[in-house]
């Protein structure tokens, strides 16, 4: 029997009615029409308990349904979207993320989704991105219009003064560019999100001569306006003097800085170097502990995350709760903490700082809910576990600062890793046992020579 021979016997006021009942989910108007409609289906000669089922799909679909034109132009479009991300995936990250260019949220999630399917996204560029997201050998390149604080024409700009030629280095760079459009701090986030990284070994030296960058934009357009030339240069500008002695920013820092210009973490996350750590207590990624609540039926494990933001509020009962962001190299996730946990752990709970989490975990409808029973900087389970710090170096000259900073009278071994060939390397143990922690790995981490550190 039609749904349609059901609802023959109602008015058009009393079918608008029912619509408007089913779709504001007025219980009076519900309960009223849910008896005129058992009337009227047993009449036809359906038994109550079928009447009740055929009205509790019709409620439900009241909820989100569209008549067939809505729904075949919905389904089309969806089609479409699904074909293109399953045969042309990187052309369809490239103009959707471009789409979406100035919502950093959602060009992370797009980040994400990218990386789950095994899309490389290419960080920024001045001689490889365009102003907007492209798709070029199987690889989406990042946008210099998306890195915070450049905007449209600066990006625009850029593509143009590089033309077909890329830029050589930073003096190239600076004679090219119009210093009225490139300012400052374009130039500084530019460097932090890693757009310079072709031109100069480290970024460090690149922040450090942005005061040169500046200098010669600026003469070179002075004499350009002036009409002075120099008979006596050479084809290529003078170079920029690198500073060597720069300090190097510590992993954590160098992706902060990246954070801070592209809104996530693009080339790399804190929590890398805590691979073989995460191991050894048991704590999992978030999409390996997303598919164990949704495949495995899991409630309750540990995740380690970086702190994004902290949101606190008050329940109805005017308690304190607080609604906290986190990432890992997998994706982004909210906790939610209560009183008790937030008295017990609020100095931990801070944003920037990396932590492992005890939750508790239920699925929802719009995806799983979290809940947080413990907390504890990863910084101290390192330390409570850590028992060896390996480090990879490609240079001799790194052994006795990397020496220097190792603190005896823990428990851990240090062992340098140093290559001899593809397919050999030579471990040398350092006598004596130290403390172990991620400061000093992070510390060693950054100094030049270092390859890689796993602390385990």
């Amino acid at each position: 029997m039609q749904i349609a021979q059901l609802l023959s016997g109602y008015s058009l006021g009393e079918a608008n009615m029912l619509r408007r009942a089913m779709g504001k989910k007025i219980k009076s108007e519900m309960d009223a029409q849910r008896e005129r409609f058992q009337e009227g289906a047993i009449a036809f000669g359906l038994k109550k308990g079928l009447a009740d089922t055929i009205f509790d799909l019709l409620a439900k679909f009241a909820n989100y349904g569209f008549n067939k034109s809505h729904a075949a132009t919905y389904a089309l479009v969806s089609y479409q979207t699904a074909y293109l991300k399953a045969h042309h995936p990187v052309e369809f990250y490239a103009a959707t993320m471009t789409l979406d260019m100035g919502n950093t949220d959602k060009l992370a999630e797009f980040r994400g989704d990218a990386k789950k399917h095994n899309h490389e996204i290419v960080p920024p560029c001045v001689n490889r991105s365009l102003d907007v997201f492209d798709a070029r050998d199987g690889k989406v390149y990042y946008a210099i219009g998306a890195v915070k604080g450049v905007g449209q024409a600066v990006a625009e700009h850029i593509v143009a003064a590089r033309g077909d030629k890329p830029f050589a280095d930073l003096a190239d760079f600076a004679t090219r560019v119009d210093p009225r459009i490139i300012n400052r701090r374009t130039l500084e986030t530019l460097v932090n999100a890693g757009a310079f990284d072709q031109l100069v070994p480290r970024r460090e030296q690149a922040f450090a001569a942005i005061d040169a960058i500046i200098g010669t934009a600026q003469r070179t357009s002075s004499n350009q306006s002036d009409g002075i030339t120099d008979m006596f240069a050479s084809d290529q500008p003078e170079p920029i003097k690198l500073t060597q002695g720069v300090a190097n920013w510590l992993p954590a820092e160098r992706l902060e800085r990246e954070h801070s210009a592209i809104g996530f973490h693009l080339s790399g996350h804190p929590l890398d170097q805590f691979t073989e750590l995460f191991g050894r207590l048991k704590v999992r990624s978030w999409l390996e502990f997303e598919r164990a609540v949704k495949d495995m039926g899991a409630s309750a494990g540990k995740l380690a995350g970086t702190i994004a933001s902290r949101n606190d509020r008050r329940t109805r009962k005017g308690t304190p709760m607080a609604i906290i962001t986190l990432s890992d190299a997998t994706g982004s996730f909210e906790v939610i903490a209560f009183s008790e946990q937030i008295t017990q752990f609020s100095d931990v709970l801070q944003a920037g700082k990396s932590v492992i989490l005890t939750v508790e975990a239920d699925e929802r409808p719009d995806g799983i809910g979290l809940r947080l029973i413990g907390a504890e900087p990863i910084e101290k389970a390192a330390e409570r576990v850590g028992k060896e710090l390996r480090i990879f170096v490609e240079a001799a000259n790194c052994l006795g600062p990397i020496h220097s900073q190792l603190k005896p009278g823990g428990e851990g071994t240090v062992i340098f890793v140093i290559p001899r060939g593809a397919s050999r390397d030579y471990e040398v143990d350092v006598p004596g046992k130290f403390r172990l922690t991620t400061e000093l790995a992070g510390a060693v981490k950054a100094m030049n020579g270092v390859m890689d550190v796993r602390l385990s």
